[in-house]
């Protein structure tokens, strides 16, 4: 088990600046898809909104209602996922699956701002709150290729 000086340096600086600096907080008014996911063991929420154009997310908002650690990388995901295709945002959730779980390397741009989420590997508790802005955008890609 983690000491408190562990958990301390688990939410440092830069990952409360992520949190409380978070982009694209307003909902989207007309979407092509929304999804919401939620994390089971903390009840961490995160409700994406997507606008597509041409395969490629154009516009996006989330309503996120997570521990700092899930806030921290719905903010990087957030600033990065304008521009991307399903196959991108795809890659970089693999990536910080791996990363999380398996030791692997932080994900690859434009989600490198997600490296700052590696000392979290140690606190499984924590990884479905991190991981839920990717499983939510998914989702809506997801529902946007079932309506088109």
């Amino acid at each position: 088990m983690s000491s408190d000086a562990d958990l301390i340096k688990l939410y440092s600086g830069r990952i409360l600046a992520l949190a409380a600096e978070m982009p694209r907080t307003e909902r989207l008014i007309a979407p092509d898809a929304t999804a919401r996911k939620r994390s089971p063991l903390c009840g961490s929420t995160v409700t994406v909104d997507i606008a597509l154009k041409d395969g490629k997310i154009v516009d996006y908002g989330q309503d996120v209602k997570a521990c700092a650690l899930g806030q921290a990388a719905a903010a990087v995901v957030g600033a990065s996922i304008v521009g991307t295709t399903r196959d991108i945002v795809q890659k970089g959730r693999d990536q910080l699956y791996a990363m999380l779980k398996e030791g692997g390397p932080a994900p690859d741009a434009p989600f490198d701002g997600l490296a700052v989420l590696e000392p979290a590997r140690d606190y499984k508790n924590r990884h479905a709150s991190i991981l839920l802005a990717f499983d939510a955008t998914l989702a809506a890609l997801d529902e946007a290729a079932a309506n088109a």
